[in-house]
């Protein structure tokens, strides 16, 4: 079963896709802040659905950080934005995909489906 991290400082929103992505057969863990992924040691996320503006953190830089690590460059990461330049922040950050909020759930499912 693929495993998908969603970090996102909304409680409702980790609550909607996480529901939604277990429907589709995902294996989902959500958090609300970036701190988890000081954690990652075992088992990794097959897929990152990350926020760009997080409570006192930026996904952007949390991006970034991903993408220069040899352990984890390669999990793709889609950042997730109501921002307004958000499609030229994940470009400059490394993220494979953005969506923008708000989001169709179809959207979402279609986005995760090209990346695992």
């Amino acid at each position: 079963m693929k495993k998908i991290l969603v970090i996102d400082d909304d409680a409702n929103i980790l609550e909607v896709v996480q529901f939604v992505l277990e429907d589709e057969g995902y294996e989902v863990e959500t958090s609300l802040n970036g701190a988890c992924l000081q954690e990652m040691n075992g088992e990794l996320p097959d897929l990152i659905l990350l926020d760009i503006l997080l409570s006192g953190e930026d996904g952007r830089e949390i991006c970034q950080l991903l993408k220069g690590k040899e352990l984890t460059r390669h999990i793709p990461v889609i950042l997730f934005s109501a921002h307004f330049n958000a499609r030229k922040i994940t470009a400059m950050h490394g993220a494979d995909a953005f969506l923008s909020k708000p989001f169709h759930l179809n959207e979402l499912i279609s986005l995760v489906k090209r990346f695992i």
